[in-house]
Parts: C-alpha cells; sequence; structure tokens
C-alpha cells in the first residue's frame, strides 16, 4: 500500500510540476530573472501550493499517527546553520542555471532523455559525494 500511495502522490506531482510550467527550464528562469523579463507564472503555482500544503498539514496533525506509518518523522533540529544555508545555496545556484530542480528533472525524463538524463546523472552523483562528504 505504502507503494501504491507514493506512485500515485508521485504521478500527482508530476502532473501539477507539467501543468505548472516547472517541467519548461525557460518558465523558470524568467520566474528567477527579477531584475530583467520577470515572468510571474510561477509566484501563482506557489500561491496556490501554500494554502493546499497548509490545510493538509492542518489536516494531518489531527491524526495521532499517519496512515502508512507508524508515526510522524519530524526534523531534529530547528537550527539554521552552515550546512542549511551552504545547501540551500548550491541548491538554488544550480536551479538558477540548468532551470530544473530535482522534481521537474525527474519529471522531465519522461521527454527528451538525452539532456535531462546527464542533468539527473549529475545530480545523483552530487547526492552520493555529499552523502561520502
Amino acid at each position: 500500500m505504502k507503494f501504491l500511495m507514493a506512485g500515485l502522490a508521485g504521478l500527482l506531482l508530476g502532473v501539477g510540476l507539467v501543468l505548472g510550467g516547472m517541467t519548461q527550464p525557460a518558465v523558470v528562469l524568467g520566474f528567477l530573472d527579477v531584475a530583467g523579463a520577470w515572468d510571474p507564472r510561477l509566484l501563482f503555482v506557489m500561491l496556490g501550493a501554500i494554502p493546499v500544503t497548509m490545510l493538509g498539514y492542518r489536516w494531518s496533525w489531527r491524526r495521532s499517527t499517519p496512515w502508512l506509518a507508524d508515526g510522524f518523522r519530524l526534523p531534529e533540529t530547528r537550527r539554521i546553520d552552515v550546512r542549511l544555508v551552504g545547501g540551500a545555496a548550491i541548491f538554488g545556484v544550480g536551479w538558477g542555471l540548468a532551470g530544473y530542480c530535482p522534481g521537474p528533472a525527474l519529471v522531465s525524463l519522461a521527454g527528451d532523455m538525452l539532456p535531462i538524463g546527464g542533468l539527473v546523472a549529475a545530480m545523483v552523483l552530487g547526492w552520493r559525494l555529499a552523502d561520502r562528504i
């Protein structure tokens, strides 16, 4: 059941990313170009996602346990440190250079495989290196 629910959640996320334009690097880069030809379309995607997420969390926290797990897993720390800020900066630079973050890149594998495949391979290599460092 966990595998089925994860697959359905991934499918729903993928459809949302495609419909929201996040699999189109030109749209993403236009959104990030706040000093130039700014494209606000992704702002509306985010503004739509925030209330849905807030309602989902409120609904989830009313339960004593999740449906398909023994308990909720929360971050152990709320501290903002150099590793968190550095990781966020690397993520942002990669997103800005490639026009893809990990979710849309994986969804885009269904389309133009060769360039996106190289990007996804580089992401996986980066994750493995980060685990070892």
